[in-house]
């Protein structure tokens, strides 16, 4: 039997997306220039953060390849059959369905859209070998153009829909962090306490975008041994008293990624603890002064190592001071163009977001050990920076008193 290679599946009502039609005109127009500039027909996204940030689209791979095709005068994403019509619902502009009956057909739709496009735009950062060697036997005149450092430098300036949408985000993750501090106590375990800042975050989000899907949001909160490590996930260990902790909660709202992160104690820190904290606290605080127009990243990043120079402690810095924010997640997206490293020179301007996020980590076996860690966002703005993060930091706030967990 016959069947079809793509189609279209207009099923329901579009969607209410995260932003207005004129930001997402904005985006297109930004890449059309991109276009221009390289002389290209046509520009193929395949990663989550590009097809989400040019369509408002975020989809779920699981194994299979998606894309977003702008061209001169259209911009449509290519989905699995699998989805059904939720990707045209959520799709700025049209949305092409490719089946699986027969191999090749992701590349068959993507085809039809590029229109005998003979220089095409594509992420070299994303696009995998298997894919780029199909779309290279299907299209033998076409040659592949990288345009992922470019679009990726056209995001880092926010338009005020995202800064607002971030703003939003940032005050989202501090509800999660109060009740996750609400949730702490000697006995509870990290995942009881993680899920209670999980749940809040959902509900506020729910709550101020009834329209977003409610999806990826999640906590990291992390105690003793495990705080040694920014990225390490939940465990079932229970709570002592003394214990060094680390809040983290990353609201995701429409594919925008926001996050606050806390150092905090179950009881009085020891002497040697606190030396560390507010060493870092204190690195912490001069890296928000440093936010500014004009500043340069690099710079920020040389100003601050002296700070744990001078006290000793260069070597247990364990990645940069910060990065910017927009369209990423733990699993997609990085604007790598933004970031407090020492081998970056981007000049911060308005419209950029970044976080100041220093960390420290003792090793297990020395006093003190721990990770250490704080972490702000700030949009810059014309005369310096307006930091979005509410939930306070340092030994003055977030020493939780021991309490046993209550058993009902």
């Amino acid at each position: 039997m016959k069947r079809q290679q793509f189609l279209q599946i207009q099923n329901g009502e579009k969607a209410v997306l995260p932003f207005s039609a004129e930001e997402y005109e904005r985006r297109l127009t930004a890449i059309r220039s991109i276009m221009e500039r390289g002389e290209l027909d046509a520009v193929l996204f395949t990663s989550m953060h590009n097809v989400a940030y040019t369509s408002g689209f975020l989809y779920c791979s699981f194994g299979r390849p998606y894309a977003c095709v702008v061209t001169v005068s259209d911009c449509t994403t290519v989905s699995a059959n699998i989805d059904g019509g939720q990707p045209w619902r959520r799709s700025f502009g049209d949305n092409l369905v490719y089946t699986d009956w027969e191999r090749g057909n992701y590349v068959r739709a993507v085809k039809s859209l590029l229109k005998g496009a003979r220089r095409i735009g594509v992420e070299y950062d994303h696009l995998n070998l298997a894919v780029k060697a199909e779309l290279e036997a299907a299209l033998p005149d076409a040659v592949l153009s990288d345009v992922a450092p470019a679009v990726m430098e056209a995001r880092l300036v926010k338009s005020e829909e995202e800064i607002e949408l971030i703003r939003s985000g940032a005050a989202v993750a501090d509800i999660g962090g109060y009740a996750i501090r609400d949730a702490i106590a000697a006995g509870a375990t990290e995942i009881d306490i993680a899920q209670a800042g999980r749940e809040a975050m959902e509900r506020e989000i729910v709550r101020r975008f009834p329209h977003s899907e409610v999806r990826d949001t999640w906590v990291w909160f992390q105690s003793g041994l495990n705080t040694d490590g920014a990225h390490n996930p939940l465990t079932t260990r229970a709570l002592c008293p003394g214990d060094i902790l680390s809040l983290n909660t990353f609201p995701m709202i429409s594919g925008y990624y926001t996050a606050l992160e806390r150092t905090l104690f179950l009881g009085e820190p020891s002497d040697t603890h606190l030396k560390y904290w507010e060493l870092n606290v204190k690195v912490h605080e001069r890296g928000l002064e440093l936010i500014r127009p004009g500043a340069k990243c690099s710079e920020i990043c040389t100003e601050l190592n002296t700070l744990y120079e001078d006290a000793g402690l260069l070597h247990r810095r364990t990645f940069g001071y910060g990065h910017s924010f927009g369209v990423l997640s733990h699993y997609y997206g990085r604007e790598a163009g933004l970031e407090l490293r020492e081998d970056i020179d981007t000049i911060l301007e308005p419209g950029m977001v970044i976080s100041m996020e220093p960390m420290i980590m003792i090793p297990e076996g020395e006093a003190g050990a721990g990770g250490y860690r704080e972490h702000d966002i700030l949009v810059v703005t014309g005369e310096g920076a307006d930091n979005v993060t509410g939930f306070p930091f340092g030994p003055n706030h977030n020493i939780v008193p021991v309490q046993k967990l209550k058993v009902a």
